[in-house]
């Protein structure tokens, strides 16, 4: 399905054009009930041809990431520490939670980006999934359910049992092929330090190639300082895998998202992938990160401490800033923030409405809030 967008600027040039025009000197001589009718001829053309002119349809693409914050099923894995999510657990993780979760966040997932397009986006990253059956219980819910959705999932060796996955309408994209990449970690006593694979999943976005990588970064458990190293480590994972996409083609279109546990400014964004905020600071081999522009302006994915961070990021491929618009290119990006996700009483007033505060099952939604940008192309 193809969703548009119009810009029509024709009628400011009117008044400009009409009073230029060299028929006008001719039209002087002429009776002023003739002059009338053909001035009124002469709007109506002008007025057509420049609509005619500056009528452009664009074909918009939405692309999101969610991190959905602990959809878990409620069966015990005994090869995982998801023992708080089960019934017996500390959680009191039941069925009709389980329920409540999946209608939630079957809800956002279905009306991101939706004021423009009226559906729900066509590629969505998300994190802090259990499992493929919960991602599929998810995309069977009644709000997606008639979307068509495909799903790219692959375990990591996370130790709560949280994976990265991708959701694709396959209507507007087709996979070619995906691979998880391994970060490998290790404590200061040399014990590996298990943590989420980075999914990459290429593809043709209505016949152009495209490439995805889904993050989710390693925490600041234990402080952002001690863990800073864990989340360098990743950024080095990720700028490989562009790297190597690179080699392979040099004019891949690469789109990197995900709750990176690290704001656009920190050094794992700005030093080692080595993003950029301005789009005329731009080369052919520079990442561009529309969030620097939303974080600088205080806006955030998610809070702690009365602290807005914005961990939730997109950053890709230079070749994404087109101004021929003949082929998809990156129009803008935004933070989903509606009223109901957005806690409006006590202590975390103004914070994401969670599923679970202080210790308590509230029945939110998520401690991030989504977000999203759109790809448009003239059509």
């Amino acid at each position: 399905m193809n969703y548009e967008r119009t810009d029509i600027q024709c009628i400011n040039k009117i008044p400009r054009f009409y009073k230029n025009h060299q028929i006008f000197g001719i039209l002087e001589n002429i009776t002023s009930l003739t002059m009338k009718f053909y001035s009124l001829f002469l709007i109506v053309f002008v007025f057509f041809t420049g609509f005619s002119q500056n009528y452009n349809r664009y074909k918009i693409r939405t692309v999101a990431f969610y991190n959905v914050e602990n959809l878990f099923d409620i069966e015990n894995d005994s090869l995982t520490r998801d023992d708080d999510r089960t019934p017996e657990g500390k959680d009191n993780w039941t069925q009709e939670r389980y329920k409540q979760k999946l209608h939630n966040t079957a809800k956002v997932l279905s009306e991101i980006g939706s004021t423009l397009t009226n559906t729900s986006p066509d590629i969505i990253g998300i994190c802090e999934v259990e499992n493929k059956k919960v991602i599929e219980d998810l995309i069977n819910h009644h709000y997606l359910q008639n979307k068509d959705y495909g799903i790219v999932h692959l375990d990591s060796p996370d130790e709560r049992g949280i994976d990265v996955g991708l959701l694709y309408k396959k209507s507007a994209f087709i996979v070619s092929d995906f691979k998880s990449h391994r970060l490998l970690l290790h404590t200061k006593e040399g014990y590996r330090d298990y943590t989420r694979d980075q999914l990459v999943v290429s593809g043709f976005l209505d016949n152009e190639q495209f490439y995805f990588i889904v993050n989710h970064w390693p925490s600041r458990s234990g402080g952002e300082a001690r863990s800073k190293p864990n989340r360098l480590a990743a950024a080095q994972l990720n700028k490989r895998i562009i790297d190597s996409l690179q080699k392979i083609d040099f004019d891949a279109k690469i789109i990197s998202m995900g709750d990176l546990n690290d704001d656009p400014i920190d050094e794992s964004l700005k030093l080692v992938l080595r993003t950029k905020g301005k789009i005329k600071e731009l080369d052919t081999m520079s990442l561009y990160n529309p969030m620097e522009k939303l974080f600088k302006k205080g806006i955030g994915s998610l809070a702690y401490r009365d602290r807005w961070n914005l961990f939730d990021q997109f950053f890709f491929t230079s070749n994404l800033i087109n101004d021929q618009k003949n082929t998809y290119s990156f129009w803008k990006a935004a933070i989903f923030t509606p009223s109901y996700l957005v806690d409006q009483n006590g202590k975390y007033k103004g914070y994401p409405l969670r599923t679970y505060a202080g210790g308590s099952y509230i029945g939110g939604y998520s401690d991030h809030f989504p977000v999203y940008l759109y790809l448009i192309k003239k059509m």
